[in-house]
């Protein structure tokens, strides 16, 4: 039996469903191809840069509640 096009493509979605968008999965893609790694070096990359930026930004640049947030599990949100 012939599938449809929506079909399929749910099909590809269930298949692919890793909780990342496909736009975001495409600018990881090209961001890896961009520097030569893989697409997990470069979200590593992306993620330490941005707690660095984050941690070294100065403390009162950030609401009290915010920086204890930060770095307190019980204070993040999904």
């Amino acid at each position: 039996m012939t599938k449809t096009s929506a079909e399929r493509q749910a099909a590809y979605r269930a298949w692919r469903d890793d909780g990342i968008s496909s736009k975001a999965d495409f600018a990881l893609e090209r961001l890896a191809k961009r520097y030569a790694v893989t697409k997990r070096a470069m979200l590593e990359r992306l993620i330490i840069a941005e707690d660095d930026r984050t941690r070294t930004r100065r403390r009162r640049d950030l609401l009290g509640m915010e920086w204890d947030a930060y770095f307190d599990k019980r204070g993040v949100t999904p």
